[in-house]
């Protein structure tokens, strides 16, 4: 034990620091941080809080965890290219950075350091999945980790001098409460909540009748005492008990057994992702908690809209340790009055209908009147020519650990894996000049990146992966070879802000492919990247599609989904009929997506891989900057 805490204590956890309120450190996300360190007990991060401003006063500081104050300047090489918070260990090249991956890591380190401590797992939720979807393709994710703590902050600022407006985020957060809690094994559970609704509505004549000794009874009236506690605060807080309640082996009666699955009455929220305490309570206390303050100095009147998060912000208080975890952070709980219950639906929970739900009665479904359309205006499925289709690597002459071989797939896919290495390496190599920077986004276990290290040695290669055990894979293969040039970031794509030359992404799915451009456009970077999973393309807090202005003008938002979705059917088992209209669906989507960066100046190539069986989806768009 004392081998694992003198390696974990290694690690440097950098936290951003700008105020305080109320003793309570700002950005939110540091506050958060702290929050779960001082809930987790954690001494085995070196807390560096990195000063966002020089003017800042840290003479209040009374955290109780021990914490050292460094300038900006002062950050490792690799974490001034990252927003903070971010974890770095010895020797400085793996970097794990964003609010939710950094949490779930400070979770894992302080299980491992003390695995007596079962609670702390279980922050991660059911298979440990509790905000590990990265925030670009989930969307409570989102919620949690950026919107709510950035809004709650605006909304801060707003009220030292005015009267704020209740933040959009809050509200959806208010209605995500209200919605039904879908949990693991929630049919048994669904069941023991209609047996309880129909016991408590028989009331005592039903207890008497199903009673005849003294000990059924007494048994029945604590029944009975228990109606008033919903079946769902049960479960949550016998999870959070020392001693869990003991499991009864009582079959159901016939009726409740019998009982359709849609006459089974929901279960409501106890926490914010359900019945049980989780990583998300502890992100959200903070923000609301300074959210509800304001409130109720402020807008006194507001409160009754929100009865449910008031609800939650008691509750949450009755979780062992949080109290005294929230008030070494300088979260000090207050008093909230009671509310009155109300069935009415606030006016800003209502969704409208978004755009691309209306019916459009010029829509014609199917590819090929799409195709048409796109034909008439110009648009024709064309491919560049490829620079050099011959081109390969002496895979036989590489170490064997530059070989996609080395990260445990079959040697068909092997070969497969190497002839895309081959294309999207030519270009690159072609591209990239002594000194430059290469970001290898959605790296996965590092195919890409470690074959761009390994040739391009006077570059600087930079892995990005929100998988940790891609990236801990990746890391392996490198450290065999000895790569000096090579950096790890485990980090949604957002979090990285380092300049570079040139990014590359091996098939980033979806929209990721769309967010790596995006961020090469915004650096003024050349790209290379070849797009996947075309289905999974759709409308998002970040993109509008269709992209380009050309293409804006020709198709709909349904036309072009449907362009995505015929995209994905280029599996070599279709026939080859339908292949080809995959094919030709995928080059008007990626020119669609080269137009729009074309409009940025840019020269884009929609260019089709060699051999094309190296994979179905074997496009790349290859971008430089003009």
């Amino acid at each position: 034990m004392k081998g694992i805490k003198r390696s974990l204590t290694e690690e440097y956890l950098y936290l951003d620091f700008s105020h305080q309120i109320e003793g309570c450190i700002f950005p939110l996300h540091t506050s958060v941080t702290l929050l779960l360190l001082s809930y987790c007990d954690c001494k085995i991060f070196k807390v560096c809080l990195v000063l966002t401003r020089e003017s800042t006063d840290v003479s209040l500081l009374s955290q109780d965890i021990e914490t050292e104050i460094i300038s900006r300047q002062e950050l490792p090489p690799l974490v001034q290219n990252c927003c903070l918070p971010a974890v770095v260990g010895r020797p400085g090249t793996f970097c794990r950075a964003g609010l939710a991956v950094v949490l779930r890591h400070i979770i894992q380190k302080s299980y491992e350091a003390d695995p007596s401590k079962k609670e702390i797992l279980e922050l991660l939720g059911f298979k440990k999945t509790c905000l590990k979807a990265c925030a670009e393709v989930s969307q409570w994710t989102r919620l949690c980790e950026l919107t709510i703590p950035l809004a709650i902050e605006n909304f801060l600022k707003e009220s030292s001098d005015q009267c704020p407006h209740i933040p959009a985020e809050i509200l959806q957060l208010e209605k995500k409460l209200s919605e039904p809690v879908r949990v693991h094994n929630d049919d048994k559970l669904r069941r023991q909540k209609l047996k309880q609704q129909k016991a408590a509505k028989a009331g005592p004549s039903f207890s008497r009748e199903k009673t005849k000794s003294k000990v059924h009874r007494q048994e029945t009236s604590e029944e009975m005492d228990s109606f008033s506690e919903s079946l769902e605060l049960k479960v949550a807080f016998s999870k959070l008990s020392v001693q869990e309640e003991p499991v009864t082996s009582n079959r159901e009666p016939s009726y409740i057994r019998k009982a359709k699955a849609s006459d089974l009455p929901p279960l409501e929220h106890v926490f914010a992702e359900g019945l049980f305490f989780t990583l998300a309570d502890i992100v959200l206390l903070p923000c609301v908690h300074h959210f509800l303050l304001i409130i109720c100095k402020k807008l006194s009147e507001k409160l009754a809209e929100f009865p449910l998060l008031a609800a939650w912000y008691r509750r949450i208080q009755e979780v062992p340790r949080v109290k005294s975890a929230a008030s070494q952070c300088g979260i000090h709980f207050f008093h909230l009055p009671e509310l009155l219950t109300s069935d009415e639906q606030h006016p800003n929970l209502i969704e409208a209908p978004g755009v691309e739900e209306q019916n459009d009665p010029s829509f014609i479904g199917g590819p090929r009147p799409t195709m048409t359309k796109l034909m008439e205006e110009g648009i024709n499925v064309v491919f560049s020519p490829h620079p050099h289709p011959t081109w390969t690597l002496d895979w036989n002459s590489l170490p064997a650990a530059v070989s996609p071989k080395e990260g445990k797939m079959s040697s068909d896919r092997a070969l497969r894996k190497q002839q895309q290495l081959n294309n999207l390496v030519y270009v690159v190599t072609n591209q990239a000049k002594a000194g430059d920077r290469i970001v290898d986004f959605c790296s996965g276990g590092g195919h890409v990146g470690i074959v761009l290290a390994h040739m391009l040695p006077l570059c600087r290669i930079i892995l990005i992966e929100n998988k940790e055990l891609s990236l801990i894979r990746a890391k392996k293969r490198s450290d065999e070879l000895g790569l000096c040039n090579i950096w790890f970031i485990q980090a949604n794509m957002e979090y990285f802000i380092g300049t570079f030359n040139i990014g590359v992404a091996l098939h980033a799915c979806g929209v990721a492919t769309d967010m790596v451009i995006e961020h090469c456009v915004r650096a003024r970077a050349s790209f290379v990247t070849c797009p996947c999973c075309y289905g999974f393309i759709q409308n998002t807090s970040k993109f509008k599609f269709p992209k380009s202005e050309q293409f804006k003008k020709t198709l709909s938002y349904k036309e072009h989904m449907i362009l995505c979705r015929f995209a994905d059917q280029t599996a070599v088992q279709l026939p080859p009929q339908r292949r080809l209209i995959g094919k030709q669906c995928m080059c008007l989507v990626d020119l669609d997506r080269a137009r729009a960066a074309e409009e940025h100046a840019y020269s884009v190539q929609v260019i089709s891989m060699e051999p094309e069986s190296c994979s179905p989806k074997n496009n790349m768009i290859v971008g430089v900057p003009i």
